[in-house]
């Protein structure tokens, strides 16, 4: 395995697909092994779509291109200036509270970055902020749709590893609330430094907030009933997919009605791309899964931990920063599928609840898409505001040390995710 995983970091390297990467890589686990029949291969590739789980991945891809369609992203940036226009960085607020927001419509950290470069974009340059700055805050705050339900990296996660999606969902909440009061605390003494004034002096009225909350009442009732339909046992993960995409359609067709025929053909298009990607990444990872089985690293990694500390919260630590090493330089998707089955074992042989590792793992991996040097959102972001990503990432600095705070909180007060799904479960 360690054979493969150099050949893996290799093909990176040399800029090779990371689906072709992982592919190559895994095969080259049979070559080496000639006892194991190459037919395992095949087979890991189809058993990998067999799962009812992971249906739910393309059906939320198609409901969040979907919700982006209807209107409700205009409804929710409108709701989010009504709440936080009176603060300095007025935008980089707007762009954290929209976050929050959007976790329960896209459920993908990059999709959230790039469309709010180009919602907000345009008006953060015009009201004074630099381009290097708008990009950060946007691309630093779509993390926060690591935890908010529906995370795509929260379902590979319950998925791979066996645990339940319903549960995760829940935890997911205080972190993701949590992470956006660190942005927004970040953002307010990054543009007061910076002399970044407020949209108006004072608060919006009680009437303005409650006439805003009422237009995205239909987007803000979505997350609710995904956890509570998942929770009462009247959808299972994939059927809530299902329901999340007939609700898209739903809103865009009869309740705000500006999705029409020829805006659902170039959704539909769009959406079959981006599963293709992520279904093509999920299939060839589970010949290097296979291989990392059968190599017993679970087990391995386990001993080689146990042996250097007892200890979960050393041992969370040193995980912490091996995962924030892969997702600098691996893709989101990938870390999860790969790294999930040799981890979980490790931190449940200590103690440490799957439920509350998913969403440290998350949001950590997530995190890896802000950093060089192969952040996606990181060039994604740049590229939409015109500039460089080296000014990108200096400039989002603070936002990092934010983060890396929420994280520290998640880490070593288990609570924080745990409470909700020991109250509800």
């Amino acid at each position: 395995m360690l054979i493969v995983m150099i050949t893996f970091l290799v093909l990176l390297a040399i800029g090779m697909p990371v689906a072709f990467a992982i592919g190559i890589a895994g095969v080259l686990f049979f070559i080496i092994n000639p006892s194991v029949p190459y037919s395992i291969a095949v087979q890991k590739v189809v058993s990998s779509t067999q799962s009812l789980n992971m249906l739910s991945i393309p059906l939320f891809i198609f409901a969040g291109n979907l919700m982006n369609e209807t209107g409700i992203t205009k409804r929710l940036i409108k709701l989010s200036n009504t709440l936080v226009g009176h603060l300095p960085g007025h935008l980089g607020q707007v762009s954290c509270v929209l976050s929050t927001l959007m976790g329960g419509v896209s459920g993908s950290a990059n999709a959230d970055a790039a469309m709010e470069c180009r919602v907000l974009g345009a008006d953060m340059v015009k009201s004074g902020y630099s381009k290097g700055w708008s990009a950060a805050i946007n691309g630093v705050s779509s993390l926060i749709v690591a935890t908010i339900p529906p995370s795509m990296g929260l379902i590979i996660y319950g998925s791979v590893g066996d645990v339940s999606i319903g549960k995760l969902f829940v935890a997911g909440l205080i972190p993701g609330m949590l992470m956006c009061a660190a942005l927004m605390t970040a953002v307010h003494v990054s543009a007061k430094k910076r002399g970044y004034k407020p949209a108006r002096e004072k608060r919006s009225s009680f009437g303005e907030i409650i006439k805003a909350f009422v237009e995205s009442l239909w987007a803000l009732m979505f997350p609710v009933i995904l956890i509570v339909g998942i929770r009462m046992g009247i959808m299972t993960p994939a059927e809530s997919g299902a329901f999340a995409a007939v609700y898209a359609l739903f809103i865009g067709f009869f309740v705000y009605k500006e999705l029409n025929i020829k805006r659902l053909v170039e959704c539909l298009k769009r959406s079959v791309r981006d599963i293709g990607v992520i279904m093509l990444i999920v299939m060839i990872s589970n010949i290097f899964g296979y291989g990392i089985t059968y190599e017993n690293v679970p087990r391995k990694l386990a001993q080689l931990l146990v042996g250097v500390t007892s200890n979960k919260f050393i041992m969370l630590t040193l995980i912490i920063i091996l995962l924030a090493f892969a997702g600098m330089f691996v893709e989101t998707t990938v870390v999860a599928l790969l790294m999930t089955p040799i981890l979980l074992p490790v931190v449940m042989s200590v103690g440490i609840d799957p439920v509350h590792f998913g969403v440290l793992m998350m949001t950590v991996v997530t995190g890896g898409i802000m950093t060089p040097p192969v952040g996606i959102a990181l060039y994604t972001t740049s590229e939409i505001m015109e500039c460089k990503p080296q000014e990108t990432a200096r400039e989002a600095i603070p936002f990092y040390v934010a983060i890396l705070a929420v994280i520290m909180i998640i880490a070593f007060i288990p609570q924080v995710s745990m409470f909700l799904p020991n109250l509800l479960y």
